[in-house]
């Protein structure tokens, strides 16, 4: 099933989304999916709060906490706004399967706001184009399922379990086939999709699974996202290259944590992402 069409079955009011097959990371489900499948029912409750003008109240902060792992299959959603502000809006959400959540969220939206406050995020690093860097295949039985659906090029850093010491990890990456308009699932799909970086220091194959993850999306998410919508309105594709390069910035007792960020094929930075991982090795 194309993600297009796995997104669109869960902004429903029905309450449940369902997970199909080919979509694996060990024994459960990718993580940017699962993210992605939740996120779809907050953004209509976001809708219903604003009444359609959703626009005008971009996200703003993101966290989810993978509770337990989430099979292919049903998955029963609920959402609750906790406050709707002038400004702010603020909605909890859980995805369960039968009678365990297998995924929390919190979602912060937030109107735009006159301010003397700016600072300019880090450019985006200086990668060579993507035809030039190392493109990753998928070995079946070696790779994570759900990586046949996106393409890699390495730019920064090493494979996973390669035993390096370099920290960093980054490159170039899409889906394989035409995603439509990129929406924000489509977002957390894309910087989610990479390996996490902390597998590059194991010399043997082991498994990590996100326990935490925060995402914070900036203005130039929301304007690429208009412009993508724009641009793929008559061909309803976009196949745009996005730029990710994650570094670990501390790991022990079986855990990472790592930050990462996203910038467009312009350079533009879309997104910050911070995930406390769970290395099993």
């Amino acid at each position: 099933m194309e993600f297009n069409d796995i997104l669109s079955g869960a902004r429903n009011d029905s309450g449940s989304a369902t997970i199909p097959a080919g979509w694996t990371q060990g024994r459960a489900t990718f993580g940017g999916l699962a993210a992605a499948l939740l996120y779809q029912p907050i953004e209509s409750t976001l809708e219903a709060v604003t009444q359609g003008t959703i626009v005008d109240t971009p996200l703003r902060s993101l966290t989810f906490s993978f509770v337990a792992p989430a099979a292919a299959g049903e998955l029963a959603t609920r959402t609750q706004v906790l406050r709707a502000g002038r400004s702010a809006v603020q909605i909890e959400a859980h995805a369960a399967q039968g009678d365990q959540v297998v995924t929390a969220a919190l979602a912060s939206f937030g109107k735009p706001r006159e301010s003397a406050a700016a600072v300019s995020p880090e450019p985006a690093p200086q990668f060579k184009a993507p035809d030039q860097c190392e493109a990753l295949p998928y070995i079946e039985g070696l790779m994570p399922e759900f990586s046949q659906h996106f393409d890699y090029r390495l730019a920064a850093g090493a494979l996973p379990f390669t035993g390096s010491t370099d920290t960093h990890l980054g490159g170039w990456i899409r889906f394989k086939k035409p995603a439509g308009p990129i929406t924000t699932g489509h977002l957390l799909a894309l910087i989610d999709a990479w390996p996490p970086a902390i597998l590059s220091q194991l010399k043997t194959l082991a498994a990590a699974s996100s326990l935490t993850w925060t995402l914070e999306l900036t203005p130039a998410a929301h304007r690429a996202k208009a412009e993508a919508s724009a641009a793929s309105a008559e061909s309803n594709e976009s196949n745009d290259w996005w730029q990710y390069q994650a570094e670990v910035e501390q790991s022990e007792d079986g855990y990472a944590v790592i930050r990462a960020r996203l910038w467009n094929a312009n350079g533009e930075l879309i997104a910050f992402s911070r995930q406390t991982v769970t290395v099993f090795g």
